[in-house]
């Protein structure tokens, strides 16, 4: 694990002016419960980044694509805040390497989870908003993304992502795509689904939506997103149910 914030910072291209922000970013909260210790982790951090994340990236798309309505732009932010596309920008700038884990949690392989990958980018966000406010962050935020952002502008599967990703997976090949539903959360009136997609047993993408419609597109744009980035997609991933 590489010690030094200011390789780090570096690579954030943020400099710190309270450099413990940074260090609690990186503090998984398993290192927290190791043995009693009692050190700042980073999970309210993470709370805080995904809010900052999610208004910094609606904000760029609203300034984009003027003339996107909101379906399209909440399809378009769904490829970006998703775990898979978070934990990938993790890896690019190695947070993985300068995480703080507790002995058990590094011996499991944790410093390579998406979760835990995911979670770390999120709140190094929350500590870049904190020291440097909403400018900082979204322009951490925007760098990040920009490429992902130029790839939005040649993607007309915003309107109906469903149907791209099965012309696209049916050339050559029957079998469309299969979509399962893993959980439902909230409350009555507020629903969240989460949703997978697969093809042939393998998972392409996963999403989250107010309803099962939305789920199942946010699902197909990050499935889209990811075939387009030519990302090894996991085929160890088996299909719970049957792919037909």
């Amino acid at each position: 694990m590489h010690n030094s914030l200011a390789d780090l910072e570096a690579s954030l291209g943020y400099r710190f002016k309270d450099p413990t922000l940074l260090r609690t970013a990186l503090t998984h909260p398993s290192l927290a419960y190791d043995a009693g210790a009692r050190v700042a982790h980073n999970q309210r951090l993470e709370f805080l980044g995904d809010a900052v994340l999610e208004l910094a990236l609606t904000h760029e798309l609203f300034r984009k694509f003027p003339d996107l309505g909101e379906g399209p732009l909440t399809k378009a932010r769904a490829q970006f805040v998703n775990k898979r596309t978070l934990a990938e920008e993790s890896r690019r700038l190695r947070l993985g390497e300068h995480l703080q884990l507790s002995h058990g949690e590094e011996q499991s392989g944790g410093r390579d989870k998406q979760s835990a990958l995911a979670d770390v980018f999120e709140a190094v966000v929350g500590a870049i908003f904190l020291d440097g406010g909403f400018d900082a962050a979204s322009g951490f935020v925007n760098r990040c993304f920009q490429e992902t952002f130029g790839e939005l502008t040649d993607l007309p599967s915003l309107d109906n992502p469903k149907g791209e990703l099965q012309e696209m997976l049916q050339i050559g090949a029957a079998e469309p795509p299969h979509y399962e539903i893993t959980s439902i959360s909230g409350p009555d009136h507020d629903r969240e689904f989460a949703c997978v997609v697969y093809h042939r047993n393998r998972q392409l993408g996963a999403g989250r939506g107010k309803s099962k419609k939305a789920a199942e597109s946010a699902a197909a744009l990050d499935a889209l997103a990811a075939l387009r980035r030519d990302v090894n997609l996991p085929g160890s991933e088996a299909a719970p149910g049957s792919a037909t």
